[in-house]
């Protein structure tokens, strides 16, 4: 989809430092993608650690799996 934002020029020197992307568009697309990563992984973890979670397995079980999915 094709939109159009207003950014500032430093910020977006930063992204695309950050990124390691010269070019504009895809520069902003992955951090966009990055920060949806990250903040489905804070709610997820806020929702761990306050016990709001519908999962099957205690903590121990999930510690005695031994298999961590690194992303």
């Amino acid at each position: 989809m094709r939109i159009t934002v207003d950014i500032e020029a430093k910020e977006l020197r930063r992204i695309q430092k950050i990124t390691g992307l010269k070019k504009k568009s895809p520069a902003v697309s992955r951090a966009l993608a990055q920060f949806l990563r990250q903040e489905a992984r804070r709610r997820f973890l806020e929702r761990a650690l306050t016990g709001k979670t519908d999962f099957a397995l205690t903590n121990e079980q999930l510690e005695a799996r031994d298999v961590y999915e690194a992303r």
